[in-house]
């Protein structure tokens, strides 16, 4: 396992998150033209609704959740890096944070109305097991929305390259945390493609599964419902 091949141990992301925590929110904005919080918007939008209980497992700084709450959901923001929660905190000190590993079991069954995950699922250690945990936590008909990025097969393929193999690993030359900006392309490289997600999904129980490519195919937005 190393930042070359996209695939670290639970800890060994955890410390890279907490590393990078200062930068987070600006790579965030700088490596998506600042569409990150449309698509987080565009995400509550499809999901979450008024009333609902909602759960944005690896949360990281919040975006998400802070959109969710916006929304009128009651939040629950659930991510295993300190350091990213610190900046989640100061967002919005009314929403739960929780510092914990999806994988753990850290809720109970059906015990939530939606749950949302951005630009984190490919961090779980494992995917099965982490969708897994979502169908379990979701009520009957909940809702799933998942945000990730994904590698395009069209116009912007040839950007894409160029943008994550090789800006990307050059920001992390002068940037706390450098070596995540390795691991950043390398995952996206060995995470399934939407077609792939959206089965994976199925499998794990979820109906109704679909997604949408945005950013000009850079992203993928899957939703689904437990059944």
């Amino acid at each position: 396992m190393s930042h070359e091949s996209g695939t670290l141990p639970a800890e060994g992301v955890r410390s890279m998150f907490d590393r990078i925590a200062p930068v987070y929110d600006l790579m965030n904005r700088v490596m998506t033209v600042g569409l990150d919080q449309r698509w987080r918007r565009l995400t509550v939008r499809m999901v979450v609704s008024a009333g609902d209980r909602v759960l944005d497992a690896c949360c990281g700084t919040g975006d998400l959740a802070v959109a969710a709450r916006k929304a009128g959901a009651e939040v629950v923001g659930l991510d295993f890096s300190g350091r990213m929660l610190e900046r989640a905190r100061r967002k919005d000190p009314s929403i739960e944070w929780i510092q914990g590993d999806l994988l753990e079991r850290p809720f109970e069954d059906a015990s939530f109305d939606a749950a949302t995950v951005g630009f984190g699922v490919r961090n779980v250690a494992d995917l099965e097991r982490g969708l897994a945990e979502l169908r379990r936590v979701l009520k009957p008909g909940g809702r799933v929305g998942i945000l990730e990025i994904t590698q395009p097969s069209g116009p912007l393929r040839l950007f894409y390259k160029l943008w994550f193999d090789v800006l990307i690993p050059l920001a992390g030359k002068i940037l706390p945390g450098g070596k995540a900006y390795t691991y950043l392309p390398a995952s996206v490289r060995r995470f399934p493609g939407p077609d792939e997600l959206a089965e994976r999904l199925r499998r794990q129980g979820f109906g109704e599964v679909t997604y949408r490519r945005l950013g000009g195919g850079i992203v993928a937005l899957h939703t689904g419902k437990g059944v």
